[in-house]
This record gives structure tokens, C-alpha cells and sequence, in this order.
């Protein structure tokens, strides 16, 4: 990855990741003022770069500020299976950052903005707040359930059900830190991208997108998304949105039991 663009500004710091996190933490003033000190500065990154590379070592957490990305895995005989799209509130380096060396790649499907930090500046801040560890745990659980998700789409969701899905999917997750409406949002990514995120060809996935609009469920227009039907598009698709239970408060501790 190149280096690190400019330092994070003082002030307010409006991110999605914070928008994110708050979904499931009580973050106060100081523990804003904690992460945000770990932030080594912005990284723009052009589309088309890579940002992490299979078979390499990666040591940063990457939270995505603007942009879209993809985690993706290249085969011997050159297809390519994108393991799931990333947006903004999302972390780029995890899990690669934890592993001696990274299984998957990661490439910028936009101009993506980042904010980058040490994994080993985390690391400490997690032993000083075990709050921040409770947060990658609770950040690592959001990744497995998409995984689990995208399981379900290649072995037993139709063709039109896991294209659903994958729009509902993307629309949450960008609703959820501000970055799009009720029933629409931009999805400014290649059908390419999708066909090989959905496991479908070029052609297949027109066809979807063409039956789906067929039947009054979407619309699209320039790259963007509109729900017509957003109920009957939930049916289609077997959607069934999954939230984070809200990490816990610290309870207080007598006598090395629980008060």
C-alpha cells in the first residue's frame, strides 16, 4: 500500500466506522478521543489498486471513510471469487492483519478514502480499553455472519433470490452509517464485480437484474438502486436482517465475584 496521505485533522471526527460502531457501543467523548489517537492518518487509494495482496504480510486496520472495495480470492485457473464487497464504516485488515500472511486479496473497486492505523497500536489501546477489544470482537461477528450468508447464496439461493439478497444486503449495510435512503442507494461497482460475488456469469446476472425489474421490484438508473417493492423484494430474496446485540456495560466486581 502507498504511504499514508495527511494526518487526521483535530476536531469533530465524523466517520462511518463511528457511525458504525455506535450501532452496538456506548462510545463517550474519551473513548472517541482514544480511537481517533490511534489513527495515523488518510490514505487515498485509486480504483483498481490493490490494498492487500495474497501470500503478504498486512499490518494495519483500515477503516473505510469513502469508496467501495472487495475481498477476493484469484484461483490457479484465473477466475475470481469475491468473498464480499467492502463499503464505508468497513475495516480492510481483518482478518488479514491476523494472520502470518494474507489468504485473500483486497482491491479498490473506487477511489476509496481510508483511515489507517497500526494493528499493533490497536493492540495496546485494547489492553489499556478492553472496550476496543470487545469492539473487534463484535466487528469479527458481523464478518462471520457475512460469510455465513454468502454460503447460503451460492449453495441454495436462486439466481434472482441471492441477487435480492445481495441488493437488501448492501442497502442495510450502507443505511446503517448514513449513505443512503429508505429505498435507494448508489451501487457504483461493475456487474463484473457482482457476477463474481454472486457466482453467476455477465450475462446471467442481466438477466436477473432484468427479471427483478420485470416484476416491479427495482429500478435502475446511472448505478443506482431503487426499491420499488421493497416488501415483496425481502420475500424474494428470504431476507432476514440479522442485529448486534449491544455490548454490555461493565458491571462492577466485589471481591472477585460480580456485585
Amino acid at each position: 500500500m502507498t504511504r499514508v496521505a495527511r494526518k487526521i485533522s483535530s476536531g469533530r471526527w465524523d466517520s462511518p466506522i463511528v457511525a458504525r460502531l455506535r450501532q452496538f457501543v456506548d462510545l463517550g467523548t474519551a473513548d472517541l478521543d482514544a480511537l481517533r489517537a490511534l489513527i495515523e492518518g488518510e490514505l487515498n487509494v485509486g480504483r483498481r489498486r490493490d490494498l492487500v495482496v495474497e501470500g503478504y504480510e498486512y499490518s494495519k486496520l483500515s477503516f473505510v471513510k469513502e469508496g467501495f472495495a472487495a475481498r477476493y480470492k484469484l484461483l490457479r485457473n484465473g477466475k475470481r471469487q469475491i468473498i464480499n464487497v467492502v463499503v464505508p464504516g468497513d475495516v480492510i485488515g481483518l482478518p488479514g492483519s491476523f494472520l502470518d500472511q494474507a489468504t485473500f486479496s483486497v482491491i479498490a473497486l473506487t477511489d476509496i478514502k481510508l483511515e489507517v492505523c497500526s494493528l499493533d497500536g490497536f493492540f495496546v489501546a485494547c489492553h489499556r480499553q478492553p472496550k476496543f477489544g470487545l469492539i473487534l470482537t463484535w466487528l469479527a461477528v458481523q464478518e462471520a455472519m457475512s460469510y455465513a450468508d454468502r454460503i447460503v447464496d451460492i449453495g441454495r439461493r436462486t439466481p434472482a433470490e441471492r441477487l435480492a439478497h445481495f441488493l437488501l444486503e448492501i442497502h442495510g449495510r450502507l443505511a446503517l452509517v448514513g449513505c443512503a435512503t429508505e429505498a435507494s442507494f448508489d451501487l457504483p461497482i461493475s456487474q463484473e464485480v457482482i457476477s463474481d460475488a454472486l457466482g453467476l456469469s455477465v450475462p446471467h446476472l442481466n438477466r436477473m437484474l432484468a427479471k427483478l425489474r420485470g416484476e416491479g421490484l427495482i429500478a435502475i438508473a446511472d448505478r443506482r438502486i431503487q426499491f420499488i417493492d421493497k416488501k415483496a423484494l425481502h420475500l424474494r430474496a428470504h431476507f432476514q436482517p440479522a442485529r448486534l446485540a449491544r455490548i454490555p456495560a461493565a458491571l462492577p466486581i466485589k471481591h472477585g465475584l460480580i456485585a
